[in-house]
Formats: structure tokens, sequence, C-alpha cells
């Protein structure tokens, strides 16, 4: 996650990509769309089916944000990740909601079905792919200059 994600934001996300590993979901934190926004977490299934999920540490979070409504045109679902503690009651009830920990979640709401159009899910997808490729790249050498990638 990056270095402005709160500690209690890292630990929901990786509670959340457990509950998305549970549901047959590959996952990343910190996903840049086409649209130079950053989702918190995103998921794809073996179907091609793209969850994201905004992850939010506190109320405080939750109201000084308020790009979250561009990513639901990238996703077949969409969450908001919040703790057991956060007053569920400023979340709209009309998407869906997961109560995580940094050891798990449980989806409480499920969200709307968003249908994501094909041409782009190709691009989220392949977009998806070459995020987690970089990543690994640098996780196996990184000695980033010698590839000039990054």
């Amino acid at each position: 996650m990056s270095d402005s994600r709160s500690d209690k934001g890292t630990r929901l996300a990786r509670g959340v990509q457990k509950l998305l590993h549970d549901m047959g979901y590959d996952s990343l934190m910190e996903v840049k769309l086409r649209i130079r926004r950053r989702v918190d977490v995103m998921g794809i299934n073996e179907k091609g089916r793209i969850i994201i999920v905004e992850v939010k540490s506190g109320p405080a979070d939750y109201r000084v944000d308020e790009k979250w409504s561009e990513y639901l045109q990238f996703c077949d679902e969409f969450y908001f990740a919040v703790d057991a503690e956060f007053p569920q009651d400023l979340l709209p009830y009309n998407h869906g909601l997961i109560i995580a920990d940094a050891f798990g979640g449980a989806i409480v709401r499920t969200s709307a079905d968003f249908n994501l159009n094909a041409a782009r899910r190709r691009n989220v997808t392949l977009r998806f792919a070459r995020i987690a490729a970089r990543r690994l790249l640098e996780t196996e050498n990184p000695i980033k200059e010698k590839f000039n990638v990054f």
C-alpha cells in the first residue's frame, strides 16, 4: 500500500484480500485505473469478474473521499470495507458492504451487479495483469534501472 494509507487501512485491506481469496478471487492493493484513480483493492476471478473494494479506516476517511463513485464503471461489483466499529449508516445503502479486520472479512451487504462491458473488462483485466507482472518483477529483481520499466 502507499505511504498515505493508514496502518488500519492496510490491515483492513489485507483482511479484504483474504476474503476475496476465499471467494476465488486473486487481488491486488492499490490498482491504478486509466482515469488515474487508484482503487484500494481489486480482485479478479477465473471467470473474469472484477470486484473493487474501497477501504475506509474511519468516518473522516469516508467524508473526505468522493472519488469512489468513479470506480463503478470499472467493476462488476463494488464494496466498501470498514471495521466493526465504523458507523455503517454513513455509507450509501445501495452499495456492497464488507466488515473486515486484519485476518479476514465478511460480506454483510451484497453489491449490485454493474455488468461491466466486454471492452472495459478487457482493458481493466490487462491493466491488472501488467501491474501484477511489474510488481512481481520488482520483487524478483529489485534492480529497477536494469529494466527501465518503472
